[in-house]
């Protein structure tokens, strides 16, 4: 066993046993490389990454290619789920010097840590235009030993180049003054409906990936209302969102969400999804399953189902939770990472099925019907014969085809499910990242509360309520928030790393979510405290906006940023969003005047760059809008009918979807959010009952305990 033994990584830990050499990255590998003048092999993955196991099997597990690693160099292995930081710089690097990037990231970098040489997968002999592992070893080894100073230059100049692909714009030039208005917004939909795939959805071609934040924009586009006015702009400037727009974004909306929900990427038997479809019409799936990416998709799923009524977007959204509950949940209620694509080395061998496996479980005549709704054939839609279970067509045509009304044709798809399911679960089971992460479980904090609005079942709250309250007692330590937990050799639980951007603003977000429907204090008041905590340590004082490290956190080749979008939400989209919406709960406008600042900053490229900055367009659709806050007071001891009244009520304040609002949940006479929030001062709970007052600028209307009259009020606010 080597170093990585004592690690708590998962992805570090499956290299425990290679004759490898393996560092993890520290002071103990750097200062060993410095010391002796050895280059450095930097190897990045993570657990669930096919072929970071495929490269480890092939080379790192041989000992005649171990030997020559270890022979001409000091080598590193890397989980970037843990060391975002590391990956985001040299990923950068072998883009540069390689047009492209991916996992396993393979780096090679002089004692200082800049690298010169790079790849991704490299087989273990030459095979498909690619030099075979052993080869590039000795070649990189050579030219370091016959040609260091050219190397060493070389290196050089990367690293000024990584520098430079971190500032924001050319030294000594200002910020273009772009006005701050809908046009940017609508500029940018226009630019992502040019790349919709209107027969399948999504965007562009194979390989496809759900791009949740652009679904997120489309859907706030239709939420704005038709009113003829200027939709409450505080800029002063009109929404451009004409019908034919909106209209555009319904289909997006609507096509997206159905193709991904019916196609092989979506476990229809355990839910969730998987990382992303290798064909354009989502049947094959890559089948690794990121926790993220199922926290952003249930989201995305129970905000359409807000929009349109459709209830199959719910049932979607509630099977993800259910999926994430079942596999991914720790017995503290915390989130791991991920599954992997593989089991027994094969990929996606746990979820496929052959006609006659479905008979033998389900029996003869409800196994054929199973075959005929899931697409399982003879010949097969993936290897072997096998085939992966999707839909055709909807759920409510299936049943139609079949004569059967929509309920009962759930009943007895979810009693077939079930079945197959359980069998399912005998099989052996792709491997699980057993980290959990401070940004990944806030996500889905924010996931779970979101289905609770939607259906007011507290099972949902109380998985939200427990994963916030284990990063408080777990990743909060010292005022500070740490970036994962996992357990050591021992099986003990054990934290490191100090938190990135992404960990403070989407821990901030969770948090402010569950102060829109719980009363405990703590929430708001741990939002403010980290937020404070984030502009203190995060934020730029000489350029503008956040970097992804704090100041004080180790010293590195390059400071990176965190604001391009991708599969998961920019940390600087998300802290802008915190920010305003802190402000607006709390009436700071310092918050409110350094998101401004962070917005203008990026304002010339929302427009070019929409796929890049989704997030920071959707802070934007935020900002612009008029500020309403809702303050919704319980009575100091509610119970019985008044607390059935009170879910009634919370149900309606969140029947619909709009997002550019504030909710803050509390009881009567609770003076630490009166301390923190102008909302909650000198609000009561009418006549001892639960009440409700919709604000603008902290200026509220006649108080609401009535459900009736706040379902025609929100109408009303829904509009304004």
């Amino acid at each position: 066993m080597n170093r990585l033994a004592q690690e708590s990584s998962t992805y570090l830990k499956q290299h425990a046993d290679n004759p490898v050499d393996w560092y993890p990255w520290g002071e103990e590998a750097l200062t060993r490389a410095r010391t002796e003048n050895k280059p450095i092999l930097l190897s990045v993955g993570y657990s669930a990454c096919h072929w970071c196991h495929v490269m480890a099997h092939e080379s790192f597990e041989d000992e005649e290619t171990a030997a020559l690693m270890n022979e001409y160099f000091i080598n590193i292995k890397v989980d970037r789920e843990e060391r975002t930081d590391i990956d985001e710089i040299y990923m950068n690097a072998v883009q540069l010097m390689t047009g492209h990037g991916g996992w396993p990231m393979t780096v090679f970098m002089t004692p200082d840590s800049k690298p010169f040489f790079g790849g991704t997968y490299f087989p273990k002999e030459d095979r498909h235009g690619l030099p075979g592992f052993k080869k590039v070893l000795a070649n990189v080894y050579a030219a370091w030993q016959r040609n260091n100073e050219e190397v060493l230059e070389s290196a050089k100049e990367m690293a000024s180049h990584l520098k430079l692909l971190e500032r924001l714009r050319d030294e000594g030039a200002a910020a273009k003054d772009t006005d701050l208005d809908y046009e940017i917004i609508d500029i940018a939909m226009e630019s992502l409906l040019r790349q919709f795939d209107s027969t399948f959805g999504g965007f562009g071609g194979a390989p496809k990936f759900p791009h949740t934040l652009s679904l997120e924009l489309a859907q706030r586009i239709m939420a704005h209302q038709e009113t003829g006015t200027d939709n409450g702009s505080s800029a002063g400037k009109s929404a451009p969102f004409d019908q034919a727009r909106k209209d555009k974004c319904k289909e997006l909306v609507e096509t997206t969400l159905n193709r991904m929900a019916y196609g092989g990427i979506h476990d229809q038997i355990g839910g969730g999804f998987a990382r992303y479809s290798v064909d354009r019409q989502w049947l094959v799936p890559h089948f690794e399953k990121m926790l993220y990416d199922n926290a952003l998709l249930t989201s995305v799923y129970v905000n359409g189902y807000l929009l349109t009524g459709r209830t199959y977007w719910l049932i979607v959204a509630e099977g993800i939770l259910k999926f994430v509950s079942r596999e991914l949940t720790t017995e503290d209620g915390a989130f791991y990472s991920a599954l992997d694509a593989d089991s027994e080395g094969v990929e996606g061998k746990y979820y496929v099925f052959t006609p006659d496996q479905v008979t033998s479980i389900l029996g003869e005549d409800d196994g054929v019907f199973f075959n005929r709704v899931m697409g399982v054939t003879n010949t097969g839609n993936f290897e072997h014969g096998t085939s992966i279970f999707h839909l055709g067509q909807s759920p409510e045509d299936v049943a139609k085809r079949f004569k059967l009304s929509i309920d009962a044709y759930w009943a007895k798809i979810d009693q077939l499910s079930a079945k197959l399911l359980t069998e399912r679960e005998k099989r052996v089971h792709p491997g699980r990242d057993e980290k959990v992460l401070t940004s990944w479980n806030s996500l889905m904090i924010t996931a779970f509360v979101d289905v609770y609005k939607a259906t007011t079942k507290v099972e949902y709250l109380d998985a939200a309520k427990r994963a916030a309250n284990f990063i408080l007692d777990k990743l909060f330590v010292d005022g500070r928030l740490l970036r994962v937990w996992g357990k050591n050799k021992d099986g003990k639980g054990q934290v490191k790393l100090p938190g990135y951007l992404d960990d403070y603003a989407y821990f901030i977000a969770a948090l402010i979510s569950l102060a829109e429907v719980d009363a405990d204090s703590k929430w708001l008041s741990t939002a403010r405290q980290l937020a404070d905590t984030m502009t203190k340590y995060f934020c730029d004082d000489r350029e503008g906006g956040f970097f992804f490290t704090a100041s004080d956190h180790e010293e590195l080749i390059v400071r990176p940023r965190s604001h391009l979008d991708g599969s998961v939400p920019s940390g600087t989209s998300v802290a802008l969003a915190v920010l305003f919406k802190l402000a607006a709960l709390t009436g700071e406008d310092a918050y409110r005047e350094k998101g401004l600042s962070v917005l203008k900053l990026y304002a010339e490229h929302l427009s070019r760059m929409p796929n890049q900055f989704a997030g920071i367009l959707n802070a934007l659709d935020f900002y612009l809008a008029e500020s309403r806050e809702i303050a919704f007071v319980l009575p100091a001891d509610v119970s019985g009918e008044e607390e059935e009244k009170a879910k009634e009520m919370l149900f309606c304040l969140h029947r619909e979807y709009q997002p550019n609002r504030v909710i803050l949940v509390l009881k009567e006479g609770d003076e630490a959010l009166s301390k923190l929030s102008p909302l909650a001062r000198e609000r009561t709970a009418r006549d001892g009952k639960p009440t409700i007052y919709i604000c603008k600028n902290f200026s509220c209307e006649k108080p609401l305990t009535d459900p009736n009259d706040l379902k025609a009020a929100m109408t009303t606010a829904g509009r304004a």
